[in-house]
């Protein structure tokens, strides 16, 4: 089971937002090279990325910080925002990405991901950003008619290597990850699925480990961690096993 620190990129500097608006970005750090180094240093093993800014306008936007993350840790990184052509995720790879995440092109043009996924083995997430149960595309900013289990299954058996779900509702706003509606999905499909939205205390990181949700890859974590309402090496210990979770939910 895997936490997965996220950076959010807009302007060259580490953020989060509320319910994926930008006007809402609270800095949090200035340098994200730096920030990819102290969640390395803190026992993380993998980095969560989006290009906020890149999102919104459809191409990268954030690259030069991007690199710099990739020059400054180890750890694999998975990229999001703004990635929409097979040219730009071979470009990114090729500069030391893991894994890329298609987000909109999942929606609009699903062969598309089904051409990565051969050209790239495993190297393809696809992301499911949810409003009302409905996917969202370009940043959040647009609403579709697609329920997320429908989209998910239009990628069975095509190699993508995870799914990230999204609950734009409670991204960012610490109310705690959906998790019925993440394990519905989980459910629902053999890709691996990563939760994402919300995630708000240890409470959660407990949940992690109970039987029905141990199908997930993993969880990403924002504000819980630049906020320190989750300190890294207790919820680390309890993914691992280390730590006793009976008193904690």
């Amino acid at each position: 089971m895997i936490l997965f620190p996220a950076i959010d990129l807009k302007d060259g500097q580490c953020v989060r937002l509320k319910h994926g608006d930008m006007a809402t970005a609270t800095i949090y750090n200035d340098d994200p090279a730096a920030q990819a180094r102290a969640f390395e240093e803190q026992g993380f093993e993998w980095l969560h990325v989006v290009d906020l800014n890149g999102a919104f306008k459809g191409q990268s936007v954030n690259s030069a910080a991007v690199d710099a993350i990739l020059k400054a840790t180890k750890n694999p990184v998975q990229l999001g925002g703004g990635i929409r052509t097979l040219e730009q995720i071979e470009d990114w790879l090729d500069r030391g990405l893991a894994r890329v995440i298609l987000g909109t092109v999942a929606v609009r043009d699903p062969d598309l991901v089904k051409q990565a996924c051969k050209a790239f083995p495993g190297k393809i997430a696809v992301g499911i950003d949810a409003k009302g149960g409905k996917v969202a595309v370009e940043g959040w900013a647009e609403a579709s008619s697609l329920g997320v289990i429908e989209l998910a299954r239009k990628f069975e058996g095509v190699g993508v290597a995870a799914i990230i779900y999204t609950d734009i509702d409670r991204d960012g706003v610490l109310t705690g990850i959906n998790w019925n509606a993440t394990i519905d999905l989980a459910e629902a499909v053999s890709i691996p699925v990563i939760a994402s939205g919300g995630l708000a205390s240890i409470a959660d990181i407990v949940r992690m480990t109970m039987p029905d949700a141990q199908k997930l890859e993993g969880a990403i974590s924002g504000r819980a961690l630049y906020d320190g309402r989750i300190d890294p090496a207790e919820a680390l210990a309890i993914l691992q096993g280390k730590a006793a979770v009976e008193t904690r939910l």
